[in-house]
């Protein structure tokens, strides 16, 4: 319990960073998402081939592996196309109302029961983010488009959290992140060369904000709950990514000059005393 008190809040101040790098690179969304599960792949391998993780993996294990990652490739394909088209705090906000779906998919696919404290923890901060998105008053056509793909990333991170909650009871960490991360990477090569996207002549500095996308949010970030998926349920673990929204709203407030309204100070608390009210079922 104290490793999960003390690595959950870094995974959420680490994939909080995620939104400010992809705003601040000049590539398209798609290239952006390659990118950043190309590096981070490239960077898990050497230490996969050290330890010589994986392997022994079952054609049922192996196609739950892809379906995991592909379902990751999504998610990043949506949001990040989210962002070119809305503040952070709309996109990072509706993208995180996955916890709806996963707690309805734990139940339904993995048999998990929500208790009481969970289910209150998921509606405070449901609440909270509703209380985030209506400080963004932007009501554009182009911002419509982008909450649109905020909610189909969130769709697909459900699938990605249900299926690494399956694999993870019965997989190590490295064995199980390494071919989703990868099979994301490939799936995401295969969508940019679809839409005829060109891989290179960015700014340099577009590609050290891939290379940190791929290195916090990405390997600290993600990789932190999905060391947690193997101790909490599903559901749980993405009421805890809700706490992704508020960081992300400061960060933005302080490096975009993003506008930080009462209302989202106010969902900001909102969403923290779910997270807070979720947790204490496991405790």
């Amino acid at each position: 319990m104290v490793s999960l008190l003390f690595l959950i809040p870094i995974g959420i101040l680490a994939v909080s960073t995620a939104s400010i790098f992809i705003k601040l690179c000049d590539a398209p969304a798609l290239i952006i998402a390659t990118y950043r599960m190309v590096f981070a792949s490239l960077i898990l391998l050497p230490y996969a081939l050290y330890k010589r993780t994986g392997g022994g993996w079952g054609r049922k294990e192996i196609g739950w592996l892809i379906l995991s990652g592909f379902f990751l490739s999504l998610h990043f394909a949506f949001w990040i196309a989210s962002l070119k088209y809305t503040s952070v705090a709309s996109s990072v906000v509706l993208v995180s109302t996955h916890p709806i779906f996963v707690g309805i998919g734990s139940r339904l696919f993995l048999r998990e029961r929500m208790g009481f404290y969970l289910i209150l923890g998921i509606l405070l901060s449901v609440l909270g983010s509703a209380l985030i998105s209506y400080g963004d008053t932007s009501l554009s056509e182009k911002a419509l488009m982008g909450d649109g793909l905020a909610l189909l990333g969130a769709m697909t991170a459900s699938g990605y959290f249900l299926v690494g909650r399956k694999m993870r009871k019965s997989q190590d960490l490295f064995s199980y992140i390494l071919p989703v991360y990868s099979t994301a990477a490939l799936a995401l090569i295969v969508f940019s060369l679809a839409f005829q996207e060109a891989f290179w002549g960015y700014s340099p500095s577009t590609y050290v904000y891939l290379l940190l996308l791929a290195l916090i949010p990405q390997l600290i970030g993600h990789t932190t709950f999905n060391w947690a998926l193997k101790y909490l349920p599903a559901s749980m673990v993405a009421i805890t990514i809700l706490g992704e929204p508020v960081g992300s709203t400061v960060l933005a407030y302080f490096i975009l000059g993003e506008g930080l309204t009462s209302w989202k100070v106010l969902g900001g608390m909102l969403i923290l005393a779910g997270i807070l009210v979720a947790l204490k079922r496991k405790s």
